[in-house]
């Protein structure tokens, strides 16, 4: 989080925190945000913080974190955290939850060092919606399976008669004119195309678990580049920022290969054919301050590997943004929404998430994975 609105400075003369035109832009900022300082004492709280919270900053700031969260909220263990290291953090679908918030609240929870102030700390807080509280960052995991039991019936029910349809078409094509031919061809081919249809969404109904080792996502990304500019993306200029000491990623090869060519086509597509200055920037980094807590456990599992797909095509449009990874779902004419939607399952498989962020000119999907040393020790 950049925390470029705070002055360098420390206090100001006054003994405050911030000046008033930097109590004015917190005020006007959508979003909790809290400073608690030795002993997590509540040293300031913003206007949306008051809403949150259900109190005055004049109350809040009489009151100590763990007055406000429930008790043993990693929260508290966060801002411990930012202090010890003086660097920032950041926390995905964290619970709070308190008698005085009510039902329990799931936010991220993004925290930094303030500069001039010993062991202050900015907490700034993400709610989540409903929705998201049904496992939106766990890749929709939920639409995925969804459509489980639809890819096996389509397998059953649609396949088998295709095949017979197909065959008895190529039989007519031999005793037909020529003339006539063309519809023979043409029922052949949309037989081909609807059985790839479903080939697609059976993917999602393989359950079964795939090998996994130790994967280098520099030669996957190289990979991905070679076969993108001998093909779909040859009119498109790649350029690379790579993190050249990244660890190793626990994976799937093929899946990740899969995944990312999706991705790079996604984007190829979206800045289109005709475009003369069309870019795609493949990137890594590591966070170490990404967490998350794992499906199913109380257990929160570090996911510090970042690899991105930035485009600068027209963007996705607005209304899309929150349905972007659920099935079915497309930017594209002739697009059938699954190669998305399968991204999301595949990352989630592999116990990471995806996430999107476009505007106009500036498209990027950014996957976060585990290390292959934290897997192994989660399953031992």
């Amino acid at each position: 989080m950049t925390m470029a609105i705070f002055g360098e400075s420390g206090e100001t003369p006054d003994g405050g925190l911030f000046d008033s035109l930097e109590i004015q832009a917190l005020n006007v900022l959508p979003m909790p945000v809290v400073v608690v300082g030795d002993g997590h004492a509540v040293l300031y709280a913003n206007t949306a913080a008051e809403d949150f919270f259900q109190a005055s900053a004049v109350v809040l700031k009489r009151q100590r974190l763990q007055d406000l969260i429930a008790f043993g909220s990693p929260v508290l263990s966060l801002v411990e955290e930012v202090q010890r290291r003086g660097a920032s953090v950041s926390e995905y679908r964290l619970e709070l939850g308190s008698p005085r918030l009510g039902l329990d609240r799931i936010v991220d929870v993004f925290a930094s060092p303030l500069p001039g102030q010993p062991d202050a700390v900015v907490l700034l807080l993400q709610e989540r919606t409903i929705a998201e509280k049904m496992d939106r960052q766990l890749t929709h995991r939920g639409a995925a399976r969804s459509i489980t039991a639809l890819g096996a019936m389509l397998a059953h029910e649609i396949k088998n008669p295709l095949s017979g349809i197909r065959g008895a078409a190529q039989l007519l094509e031999t005793s037909v004119p020529d003339d006539d031919r063309l519809l023979t061809q043409l029922i052949c081919d949309e037989a081909d195309r609807i059985v790839k249809l479903v080939e697609r969404v059976e993917l999602f109904g393989d359950e079964r678990p795939s090998e996994r080792g130790p994967v280098n996502v520099h030669d996957v990304l190289d990979h991905v580049k070679r076969l993108a500019q001998s093909g779909f993306a040859r009119h498109i200029r790649f350029s690379e920022a790579y993190d050249p000491s990244l660890p190793p990623v626990s994976g799937n090869r093929d899946q990740l290969v899969q995944v990312l060519l999706n991705l790079v086509k996604n984007a190829a597509e979206a800045i289109g054919s005709d475009a003369i200055d069309g870019e795609i920037t493949l990137t890594t980094a590591y966070r170490p301050g990404i967490r998350m807590q794992a499906p199913g456990s109380h257990a929160r599992l570090a996911l510090p590997l970042e690899i991105g797909v930035r485009d600068n095509g027209p963007g996705v449009p607005t209304d899309l943004h929150a349905h972007l990874f659920d099935p079915f779902v497309t930017t594209k004419a002739q697009g059938s929404g699954l190669g998305l939607a399968l991204v999301a399952k595949v990352i989630g498989d592999h116990g990471g998430i995806v996430e999107c962020e476009s505007v106009p000119r500036r498209t990027s999907f950014r996957i976060r994975l585990p290390l292959h040393e934290a897997r192994e020790r989660q399953a031992g």
